[in-house]
């Protein structure tokens, strides 16, 4: 692995989604995306419309997937989890027509207030998430753009830093050949 010829690329990518995670921004939008998701799950018993089993299923199932898919219970690489926040935006505009959508007589004043504020939160939630994805590949595309094309940044940034951790670039005998490297 150590020569790959993008191994510096990769290593920038995987820092960068690990930063921001640890951002305060990153760490609310799914804090509160996760909290919505539950809710959303819980919502037929806590707005009291049980009553209703078409209404109450469709919201525990939306609820726990909008909760996984937004907090990164389907991926451990932030930026691919979050750029898959528009589907939290689908969730959430369906979870605001579910009461019209859904069949059976569901649209009561509970069921169609609780399901528009929850579902608004969601799609708030989801095109910030998106938006915190897109500044960060837009910020990763801006600095190949500044450094150049991939193969000639990984060659620049292997000649101007000795360390072992550079890719293999043909001038010297890979560590695994055995060769002494001069």
């Amino acid at each position: 692995m150590e020569t790959h010829p993008d191994i510096l690329e990769m290593r920038s990518r995987h820092e960068k989604a690990e930063r921001a995670t640890s951002t305060v921004a990153g760490q609310a939008i799914e804090a509160l995306a996760l909290l919505t998701g539950v809710y959303l799950a819980i919502s037929p018993w806590v707005a009291g419309f049980i009553s209703f089993p078409t209404l109450t299923v469709n919201n525990l199932i939306v609820g726990i997937a909008y909760a996984l898919l937004m907090s990164g219970g389907f991926g451990r690489a932030w930026e691919r989890t979050h750029s898959m926040a528009w589907a939290g935006c689908a969730l959430g505009v369906w979870t605001i027509i579910a009461p019209w959508a859904i069949s059976a007589d569901v649209d009561t004043t509970k069921t169609v207030v609780n399901n528009v504020i929850v579902g608004a939160i969601a799609v708030v939630l989801a095109i910030a998430a998106s938006a915190i994805a897109a500044m960060g590949a837009r910020g990763e595309h801006g600095e190949r753009g500044e450094r150049g094309r991939r193969g000639e940044r990984g060659q620049r940034a292997a000649s101007r830093e000795g360390d072992r951790n550079a890719p293999y670039q043909g001038d010297r005998n890979a560590p695994y050949e055995g060769g002494s490297g001069s």
